[in-house]
């Protein structure tokens, strides 16, 4: 049987727990100042006073790492339930081509989708300034 790794970001019970995720940096330097020193409680208290939400589109999975990729038995979340749980949320942008796609599901309910590049250090295919010149318009958008 294959012995299965807890992921730093699951070891800290928190979304984009692992250093080199980019995700936290993105979203500082795109709408919401420093991010990056907080605990995770207050990252998601400031993101909800700017009206923006962090939902996983998994549930729950089996995963040896951290890479999208080594996903297996994944549940997910309800995501036809979405427009009840959130009746204001008018856009969703997607972290990354694995749960992008999930955006024609979101976006046949009326939602504006829009699929960012990830901010996985493991998608090396743009820097962080090109990740946050698609962030950045994406987000001002969002919130329109």
């Amino acid at each position: 049987m294959a012995r299965k790794t807890l992921t730093l970001s699951l070891a800290a019970q928190q979304y984009y727990g692992h250093p080199s995720n980019q995700f936290w940096p993105l979203l500082s330097c795109a709408l919401v100042g420093p991010l990056v020193q907080l605990p995770c409680p207050e990252r998601l208290r400031r993101l909800a006073a700017r009206r923006l939400g962090l939902w996983d589109v998994v549930r729950a999975c089996e995963r040896d790492g951290s890479l999208d990729a080594a996903i297996r038995n994944a549940r997910h979340n309800n995501l036809e339930g979405l427009r009840a749980l959130a009746p204001a949320l008018r856009a969703v942008l997607f972290n990354g081509e694995t749960s992008g796609r999930f955006a024609p599901r979101l976006a046949v309910q009326g939602f504006e989708v829009e699929i960012l590049p990830s901010s996985s250090a493991a998608h090396a295919g743009r820097r962080f300034d090109q990740k946050l010149a698609r962030w950045r318009p994406a987000l001002a958008r969002a919130l329109g």
